[in-house]
Parts: structure tokens; C-alpha cells; sequence
């Protein structure tokens, strides 16, 4: 024990929970769902009985639905019915009723169902959130390669939306049926469902996600957001997003084709091209000084 606690004040190895250790370069290197995700299972590890499943954030870690802002999150469970259990540092614990269609097992761990999971994280969590983990989800109802199911996200969103008039006065339900109504599969990044959030909060109504604009030599490219209002594109760029390619192009090669291709963008369509990241959509404000940067009008 000793060693084990010399290791931790060092900062070589990280305590997850009671009993649960990792190295520290290895939780490192792991993007943030990856880094939940290793406490989910060292929490799931550390529980007895069965009286609590994984639930709201880290459920929607095990169901592979993508969020952002998970960095600091702790890992979220729900005691089944009133049985009382204690909490300690790095897990929330929730108390509900889950009946026995919105539990399941994701790799051995028994958590809420994904619809359960996206409805609770709609209307617990930050809006930011929500509509990125309700995106996730309904990207995985309707879209195939680059076809994507209006039919299929509309019988998505009925099926949530169900849940929201089935709960009548909990906390959360109202923000939840905004989130749900704005959720869209199209969006492929927190990055962008967060970017969509932020404009909507500016003003902007319509939005045309991953537009599709035809490039030279029979190319196909695809621009993350349009906005009809101002005829304008927004693009997030997301970490990585300009990293080496796996197929031999170097850092300058890369950022010489993402330049062609927005140049060709911005002259077929005439449309403006803006592009920002996670700082730029930090907040409203944040992403109205980026827009007025580029020069777009903001609706009245």
C-alpha cells in the first residue's frame, strides 16, 4: 500500500476509485470518452449486488453516443427502486424507477437502455449536452454511409418524445422536448451539435446540415452547417482535424487541399465560408465575434 500511494502522490498512477488504480501515461492517452470509460468499468468493478445500473453520461459513454465537456464528468449510476447506497468522490448516483425494458447490458455492464439514457441526459444535462448525445443517437437511427432517413429520425423523435409526455412534472421534461425537437442525426461531431446550439442562440433558424456541394473530377464534398439566412457555411474544426494523414500527405498537404477545397466551395456557391473551433463556440458571445470577423450579418 505504501508503494501505492508513493505512485500516486508522483502522479504515475491515478486512483479511479477504492481498490482501482491506473498509469497515468496510458489514461492519458486516451481521448476524454476513453478516459470515462476506464472509470466506468473500475466503478462497475467496485460494486456489489444489484441494485444500481450505469446511467445518464456514462451510459451514453457505453452506448458509443458522442459528447462533449466529459473531461471532469464523474461516473453516473441509478439505484433501482429505494434502496439507499452512498456516494463517494468521482460517482453521482441518481435514484428512479427503471423498469426492466430500459435496463440492458453494453459489454458486460448492465446500464439504461440508449433511448433511457438520451432522455436522461436531455433533461439533466446542459442543453450543450444534451443535444449532442440526442444527435448521436439519432444519427444511429437514420444514417447509412451518407444516407440519411428523415422517416427513421422522425419515428426516433416520436418515440422519445413519448417518454417526455409519459413524465408529466420531472424535473428536466421540458428542456428535454426542446432538446429532442432540435436534435438532428445528420451532425457527425459534438463540435457541431454544439455549433448549431450556439447559433440558434444568436438568432439562426434554418439550418442545412452537411451540405453537399459538387467538386471537380466527380468529388463530393460536404460542409457541416449552411445557413440559408446569410448564405453562409460554418465548419468546425475539431482536434485532429488538420493532423498528418494515415495515407502519406504531410501537415502542408492536407492544409493545401483543405484550402482548395473551400476555395472551390466559396466560388461555385458564392457563399461565405466560416470555420471555427472549440474556443470559437465556447459561447454565444464567443461565436458572434467570430461571425462578425468573417463579416456575417446576424438575424434581427
Amino acid at each position: 500500500m505504501a508503494a501505492l500511494r508513493a505512485a500516486v502522490r508522483d502522479g504515475s498512477l491515478v486512483r479511479l476509485h477504492r481498490d482501482a488504480y491506473v498509469y497515468a501515461d496510458a489514461l492519458d492517452d486516451l481521448w476524454p470518452d476513453g478516459r470515462h470509460l476506464v472509470r466506468v468499468v473500475a466503478a462497475h468493478l467496485g460494486m456489489t449486488g444489484g441494485a444500481a445500473v450505469m446511467s445518464h453520461r456514462s451510459a451514453a459513454v457505453l452506448h458509443g453516443l458522442a459528447q462533449p465537456y466529459l473531461a471532469d464528468a464523474p461516473v453516473e449510476t441509478t439505484t433501482i427502486g429505494d434502496v439507499r447506497m452512498s456516494g463517494r468522490a468521482g460517482l453521482r448516483r441518481h435514484s428512479d424507477r427503471l423498469p426492466d425494458d430500459d435496463v440492458v447490458e453494453v459489454g458486460g455492464i448492465r446500464c439504461t437502455s440508449a433511448d433511457r439514457t438520451v432522455f436522461d441526459v436531455a433533461r439533466t444535462c446542459s442543453v450543450d449536452v444534451g443535444v449532442s448525445c440526442a444527435d448521436a443517437a439519432a444519427r444511429r437511427e437514420a444514417l447509412c454511409g451518407r444516407d440519411f432517413d428523415s422517416d427513421a429520425q422522425d419515428r426516433w423523435r416520436e418515440r422519445l418524445l413519448g417518454r417526455a409526455v409519459a413524465s408529466p412534472g420531472r424535473r428536466g421534461v421540458v428542456r428535454a422536448r426542446r432538446v429532442l425537437r432540435f436534435a438532428d442525426g445528420r451532425a457527425q461531431l459534438p463540435g457541431e451539435s454544439v455549433s448549431r446550439v450556439q447559433l440558434a442562440r444568436l438568432g439562426f433558424r434554418d439550418f442545412e446540415l452537411q451540405v453537399r456541394v459538387d467538386g471537380p473530377g466527380r468529388r463530393e464534398y460536404f460542409v457541416d452547417i449552411g445557413l440559408p439566412e446569410s448564405r453562409t457555411f460554418w465548419e468546425f474544426d475539431g482536434e485532429g482535424k488538420y493532423a498528418a494523414s494515415t495515407d502519406g500527405r504531410t501537415l502542408e498537404d492536407v492544409l493545401l487541399d483543405e484550402k482548395r477545397r473551400e476555395d472551390w466551395i466559396r466560388g461555385v456557391t458564392q457563399w461565405r465560408f466560416t470555420r471555427g473551433g472549440w474556443r470559437d463556440i465556447a459561447t454565444p458571445v464567443a461565436l458572434r465575434a467570430r461571425l462578425e470577423a468573417f463579416g456575417v450579418p446576424l438575424p434581427r
